[in-house]
């Protein structure tokens, strides 16, 4: 499948080794890896984050025509006004009260509350929102509030253990537990049609159990860090959990939320490549030696990609110093970066591997900062 990568100027396993083992033997596992394998007690990091999280309410109105019948004819009589409640959860990020939660949480409401784990209540307005990655920040007056510090999702294993935190059906300060099960997931859910940017999705996904409610919750790792923001579930016809959740990686929600904070709108850097994931298919009709990277099916004129020399027919194989296999991959390394920012691309261009660094440029095809 075709991405687009930026606009045109007019977006774990245990390694194993093979051996044959005697008649009546069993192969015995690693010691040190059956020394690491040991349940982890999440009591010192429960009491550590869940006061870090909040439940969120908004009100949102919606005006409804009032019809009466008069001789046959539908005359409007007026307009019913009807103020609907929704639901979600946020995470403190600064002592100060600053909390970022999914944009669809607050996504129109025209009043934000924040209820904390103590029960106090407090008002919120919204300081931004990027439909791009469902996330936004709300800002509450107070002081001294405990937050959660981010840690580095890019660091985060599959398997390693994780508590998600949020308020499912408005139970509040309700904590499960799970593990990574997977790491850069792109489930196309994210469909905003306020935006042309293209969305950017690399999920980690979780078996910790979340539901309704939960969305704009925290997923903390061992160490009681941030490592990412609850956003979905897959639910089947059901609507709620049925095995997997989905958050949105915290080294995209940190680069989001102080962009957000700054200037109200984020400042994404751009490669300006179309790409097609490279697996077998792709690699017979391109005569590509690997099923590893991307291959840039285009370039875009005097974009970034373009102008440090990167051709259609080349195959990336590293942004920034990490392997991109997917899509979700580079958009995920890519988020970090700002217009502006030099990184570091390795391509194979006719069996050859070739390394350039270039500086990303905005949607509008410079550095300059967006505002909304």
């Amino acid at each position: 499948m075709k991405r687009v990568v930026c606009f045109a100027i007019v977006f774990l396993s245990l390694s194993v080794q093979s051996c044959t083992a005697q008649q009546g033997e069993v192969p015995k596992a690693s010691e040190n890896v059956v020394s690491r394998l040991t349940l982890t007690d999440f009591t010192d990091v429960a009491a550590a984050t869940i006061d870090g999280v909040v439940h969120i309410k908004t009100e949102m109105t919606q005006l409804t025509p009032l019809y009466q019948s008069f001789f046959g004819f539908i005359i409007q009589q007026g307009v019913q006004r009807q103020v609907y409640n929704a639901y979600g959860s946020g995470v403190i990020i600064t002592s100060d009260g600053y909390i970022l939660t999914n944009n669809h949480v607050v996504q129109d409401a025209e009043r934000i509350y924040v209820t904390f784990n103590d029960r106090r209540e407090l008002p919120a307005h919204l300081v931004g929102n990027d439909p791009a990655t469902d996330l936004a920040v709300i800002k509450v007056e107070a002081e001294d509030l405990t937050y959660i510090p981010f840690g580095n999702s890019d660091k985060v294993r599959v398997g390693e253990p994780v508590l998600a935190i949020g308020n499912p059906f408005n139970l509040t300060s309700t904590v499960t537990s799970g593990i990574i099960s997977a790491k850069a997931r792109n489930m196309h859910i994210i469909d905003n049609p306020r935006t042309n940017e293209t969305p950017l999705e690399s999920f980690l996904q979780t078996d910790a159990a979340v539901n309704s409610g939960n969305s704009g919750g925290a997923l903390v790792n061992s160490r009681a860090e941030l490592i990412g923001i609850v956003t979905a579930i897959a639910s089947g016809n059901t609507g709620n959990y049925i095995g997997y959740s989905f958050a949105i990686p915290s080294n995209i929600a940190v680069k989001v939320a102080s962009d957000l904070t700054r200037y109200g709108y984020v400042q994404r850097g751009y490669l300006g490549v179309q790409v097609t994931e490279v697996d077998a298919n792709v690699a017979r009709q391109t005569g590509a030696r690997d099923t590893k990277g991307l291959y840039v099916a285009s370039v875009v004129r005097d974009c970034a990609a373009e102008r440090a020399g990167i051709r259609q027919g080349d195959v990336i194989l590293r942004v920034a110093g990490k392997e991109v296999n997917t899509f979700a991959e580079m958009m995920e390394e890519l988020g970090i970066f700002s217009p502006g920012d030099e990184v570091e691309v390795d391509y194979v261009r006719n069996g050859n591997t070739k390394t350039v660094r270039l500086q990303l440029l905005n949607s509008n095809g410079n550095t300059d900062i967006i505002r909304k």
